[in-house]
């Protein structure tokens, strides 16, 4: 089954270069491009991708816009940022928007086939370093949910926020897999977040945990 991306850049240099790295690699297609974050929408309508590779600083419409737009849709795709700078606010912006994951744009063509693999397989690329950087800049907000998660889901959306897997997190607090898996849903649920990634910008940006 081929996983179905459209690449949004105003450089088109940038779009021509991913689009090479994708269509080189099976199992990957690009079906679609946009020079603006006015055009990713229509585009995706039109293609209904499974992913979209988008740059946060485009004219008229930016990333962190056409992210809310796509998140609109009643099916979104997946949508990984991709960016200059790791320490840029529009990512952590774009990424409580709904973004999955965000991307370098020196990341080396495994790894960009590697995320597009794995957000398009539902999970989510977590940085958690970069994310308690640039959650360290905003001041502390309410979130609600955050005061009805039970104690055994606030041990794992702490794991959640160290970029640990369920796997991980499970041999932690030495549970099952199953449990663990649970417990996320309930932590997704309870906090009204997508997906893992928006749960811990919500534990840094209520203080339930310090990013400092």
């Amino acid at each position: 089954m081929t996983i179905r991306v459209v690449v949004a850049d105003d450089e088109d240099l940038i779009r021509t270069g991913l689009r090479i790295i994708i269509d080189s690699e099976p199992g990957l297609s690009v079906v679609g491009e946009a020079a603006d974050g006015a055009a990713v929408l229509p585009v995706v309508r039109r293609e209904r991708p499974d992913v979209v590779l988008m740059d946060v600083r485009m004219p008229a419409v930016d990333g962190i816009q056409a992210t809310s737009r796509l998140m609109e849709l009643q099916e979104p795709p997946k949508v990984l940022v991709v960016t200059t700078f790791e320490n840029d606010d529009y990512v952590y912006d774009a990424l409580r928007a709904g973004a999955d994951g965000f991307l370098l744009k020196r990341t080396r063509p495994d790894e960009l086939v590697r995320a597009i693999k794995l957000v398009a397989s539902g999970e989510s690329l977590l940085f958690p370093a970069a994310i308690r950087t640039l959650a360290g800049r905003r001041p502390v907000a309410e979130v609600p949910g955050i005061g009805r998660l039970t104690g055994r889901e606030g041990d794992v959306l702490l794991l959640m926020t160290k970029g640990l897997s369920n796997g991980e997190i499970a041999a932690e607090l030495v549970v099952s897999p199953e449990t663990v898996k649970t417990h996320v849903g309930n932590v997704l649920t309870k906090l009204g977040a997508r997906d893992r990634t928006q749960a811990v910008i919500a534990a840094y940006e209520s203080g339930f945990v310090s990013p400092r």
